[in-house]
């Protein structure tokens, strides 16, 4: 008896730690919220930074580096079950915002102006390509010119 409690309480506790941490640890912002409150604030202090010619003191390169692990970890976050449209597109346009977050970390911990720069482009895409393809009608012009989004 004292054995079957035992592989009950084993095979529970191997249950628990099979669950995804998304079922542990529901969501608690939407997509709309995360991009709204998270990745566009994030993305325009890191673009203004640049576009401004690279942050001037520390506060700057601090105030960059929080934005920019913000973009990272919001990207991670676009790509969980319930937030992922789906496994093709999604998340590899969520990567690029890893991949954009992440750059611009290593450029502001370094404080390379130079490399921060040379990411507005990556950056710059990682938005506009997801939003082509989910969002048509936040960059009209774009797709007009381009054809159209799919």
């Amino acid at each position: 008896m004292k054995s079957k409690c035992i592989g009950a309480l084993l095979l529970g506790g191997m249950i628990a730690c099979a669950q995804a941490p998304s079922d542990l640890f529901p969501p608690t912002a939407s997509v709309k919220q995360v991009m709204l409150d998270l990745i566009h604030p994030s993305s325009n202090d890191i673009l203004l930074a640049i576009y401004r010619g690279g942050p001037k003191s520390d506060a700057e390169w601090a105030a960059v580096r929080r934005s920019a692990i913000t973009l990272a970890e919001s990207g991670n976050l676009l790509m969980l079950r319930g937030r992922a449209r789906d496994q093709a597109d999604w998340m590899k346009d969520a990567k690029l915002l890893v991949d954009a977050g992440n750059a611009a970390y290593k450029a502001a911990q370094s404080k390379d102006a130079t490399a921060l720069v040379a990411l507005a482009g990556a950056l710059d895409a990682s938005c506009t390509t997801c939003h082509k393809q989910y969002r048509p009608n936040v960059f009209p012009v774009i797709n007009q010119r381009d054809g159209g989004s799919k």
